[in-house]
């Protein structure tokens, strides 16, 4: 990270008036010193700034920091607030100069002391609360002229004579406070005993986890008045957090570079391995149980990219990507079943050890769906690469999602727009071949690859009914349009008229009991939603998906997920367009309920999103996607999820939305947004930049972002 940001911080730190995609925002980037950088083991106990360079006293020692190093220094001679009165019945724990005085803050209350008088103790006020506050371990006045305080009521400021207050109400995440500084333009930090609060414009910046902090333990904070780097010193190293001026253009670039240089194996993306903890310079790529999705996802991504930019080098992405793809379903054993993973027979792990016999059967010990087949990496004909097996309706998923997006925006030569065909023939015959299921090299179903009636008239396919009939439907709408092909056409019929595949669709995804919700579901329902409707012209199936779209949504329009957003909301524009086509009127839809196409149509005419949300999240998606474990449990802003038979851990914010995306363990776009305790590999994995640049593409294609007209 320490190479990024020294080369984005020479961007201007303003805004221009640009479009969306090249305006400036502040991006936080974070740099963790350790000994690495020559910073002596041990607890940081205050942090000042010389020069605006930060001198550290590490164990009685000064280090200061110079030309990307830290080195010895001359200790400094530290203010103390001697001449304080002493205060009877109490401890003091700060000081800080005001209003010609003091303002001194104690085990019990808040206490201004002025010309030689006695200490006058100060009982903060407002139309909501009145404090006798206890344990005040925080104390600045910043640029403003405002006094804060933190203490185990909560936060306030003084402006004037107006008290403002904030508790976990107020969105305040934590009340252990240790120190505080003053930041630019009225920003104040204060550290706490499990991590960092950045408060500006009255809004609450919670960092914590590794993610921000070399330990959660703040000592001290020290704040750079040239350019507001917070340099925030814990028991066990520093954190500098820099405010960088960044667009969302430049942040695409930057994501596009990390999935290059350290998420491509052989054309096929996915997250990598950090040999050493937390650090990316020791990054090997891996494999995934679904290299296919992530593939297509980041195809896709770049598809949205070329239709939006015509850069050249989306197209080249794009192509790349649809070529693995492909490669995926070329190399199985069957024509039209998509392998999960190719390797190189001398890939470094024994996969067939890893999955044997005795492996299946210890899996099957406490999950008895678990598949035994073997071996579940099949060597390709040629002898040279190893292929995986059990294919779920996640590849599928991903594969129907790209080869739609692709053929329309990407494929302009007869050659390229008959491979897209060739592919998609080749899955959906084989689905179709085999009565609606994925069929292994074993001659039966794959776990997860069943769209078939028998299967959802099961006691164990009933949950996926709704789901994995819109899939199928989806499946074959995107075939039909790629191929022209009219038989699809005819299988989706069979399906509606004789299974009622439609009916399901209505309701595609499960919601309760909890046990039966997994946040992936979403990603693949969304996905396969965006083909089913996108390549629809019965305005009767129209009506029909778009009140499944809205359960759908519903369920997650709360998240904070700017893939999902846009999904929705492109999908969501599009019926609005097709309305004031007047698509739906005088067309005797439905005549035994004349009033139902009215009345969706008058329901769903507007999409509930916010396009703010989905600008907010792209923003504030880190530059760094370890996969931090991160706890948000102990917050004071989160209410838990109280539904019978949730999971504990599950909550969001006081306003209702999931926690911000850089204050949860969230970089995957199929996770859970209100999950207090997340972690992706506990700093041991890096994730792919696709969890950034999917949703900015294709909003940016949809006109989302302010950017044109929706498409």
């Amino acid at each position: 990270m320490k190479s990024l940001f020294y080369w984005i911080l020479l961007a201007p730190l303003h805004l221009l008036a640009q479009s969306v995609p090249d305006q400036k925002f502040v991006q936080e980037v974070v740099t963790i010193h350790s000994g690495k950088e020559g910073l002596p083991a041990g607890k940081i106990t205050q942090i000042t700034l010389k020069n605006n360079q930060p001198v550290a006293l590490v164990a009685g020692k000064s280090v200061q920091f110079s030309a990307g190093k830290w080195i010895s220094a001359a200790n400094e001679k530290h203010a103390t607030n001697a001449g304080l009165p002493a205060i009877v019945g109490t401890k003091i724990l700060t000081a800080v100069p005001y209003q010609g005085g003091y303002a001194i803050g104690c085990e019990e209350g808040l206490y201004v002391y002025k010309n030689g008088k006695k200490a006058e103790r100060i009982f903060p006020k407002n139309e909501e609360y009145s404090w006798a506050l206890r344990n005040v371990a925080a104390l600045v006045t910043d640029s403003k002229g405002r006094l804060w305080f933190g203490s185990e009521e909560g936060v306030g400021y003084l402006d004037g004579t107006k008290w403002k207050l904030f508790t976990g109400k107020e969105g305040l995440p934590y009340n252990q406070f240790t120190c505080a500084a003053a930041g630019l333009d009225g920003i104040v930090w204060f550290g706490t005993k499990k991590g960092a609060i950045e408060v500006d414009n009255d809004q609450f910046k919670y960092r914590f986890s590794r993610r921000w902090l070399p330990n959660d333990q703040v000592n001290t904070i020290a704040v750079q008045p040239d350019n507001g780097t917070a340099w925030i010193g814990t028991d066990k190293g520093i954190s500098q957090i820099a405010p960088v001026a960044l667009s969302l253009e430049e942040k695409a670039r930057i994501f596009t570079r990390q999935v290059e240089e350290r998420h491509n194996r052989m054309g096929f993306i996915a997250q990598s391995h950090l040999k050493e903890q937390f650090n990316v310079a020791t990054s090997e790529v891996a494999i995934s149980d679904n290299d296919g999705m992530y593939t297509a996802m980041y195809g896709a991504a770049q598809a949205f990219r070329y239709a939006a930019t015509g850069d050249p080098e989306a197209k080249a992405l794009a192509d790349r990507s649809f070529k693995s793809c492909k490669w995926l379903v070329d190399i199985s054993h069957e024509k039209g079943f998509p392998a999960r993973v190719i390797i190189p027979v001398d890939w470094h792990e024994p996969v067939n050890e890893v999955y044997s016999r005795e492996a299946n059967l210890r899996h099957q010990e406490h999950d008895p769906m678990w598949k035994d087949i073997y071996p579940r990496f099949p060597k390709s004909k040629d002898g040279k690469y190893y292929w995986k097996c059990d294919t779920s309706s996640d590849e599928l998923a991903g594969h129907f999602f790209f080869y739609g997006i692709y053929y329309d925006l990407v494929a302009k030569t007869e050659e390229e727009k008959q491979a897209v065909r060739d592919v998609v023939g080749d899955i959906t015959d084989h689905l179709v071949r085999h009565g609606y299921k994925l069929v292994d090299h074993d001659g039966k179903v794959t776990r997860w690859g069943d769209f078939s009636p028998e299967y959802f008239n099961s006691v164990y396919g009933y949950d996926q009914r709704g789901l994995n009939s819109m899939m199928m439907l989806s499946f074959l709408n995107v075939a039909k349009h790629v191929t022209g092909d009219q038989k699809y056409d005819h299988e989706a019929k069979i399906l509606r008229d004789k299974y009622n595949y439609h009916i399901n669709a209505m309701h595609p995804k499960e919601f309760f009991p909890p046990e039966n919700v997994v946040p992936w579901d979403n990603n693949l329902c969304l996905m396969s939603i965006y083909g089913l409707i996108n390549y629809e012209t019965d305005p009767s199936l129209l009506l029909m998906y778009r009140q499944g779209l809205e359960v759908a949504w519903q369920h997650i329009s709360k998240q904070k997920n700017a893939f999902w957003d846009a999904i929705y909301a492109s999908l969501a524009n599009r019926f609005t367009k097709q309305a004031d086509q007047k698509m739906f009127e005088n067309k005797g839809l439905f005549p035994e309920n004349r009033l139902y196409a009215s009345k969706v149509v008058k329901g769903h005419y507007k999409g509930n999103y916010r396009t703010d949300f989905i600008l907010e999240n792209l923003q504030k998606i880190p530059l760094d996607l370890i996969g931090y474990t991160m706890d948000n449990t102990h917050r004071l802003d989160v209410v838990f999820d109280s539904s019978p038979m949730q999971e504990k851990n599950i909550g969001w914010r006081v306003d209702g939305y999931a926690l911000p995306i850089d204050e949860r363990g969230h970089v995957r776009q199929d996770r859970d947004g209100f999950a207090l305790l997340a972690s992706e590999g506990d700093g041991h994995d890096e994730h792919e930049g696709t969890f950034f640049l999917l949703p900015y593409y294709m909003a940016y294609y949809h006109g989302l972002l302010g950017n044109g007209e929706a498409k």
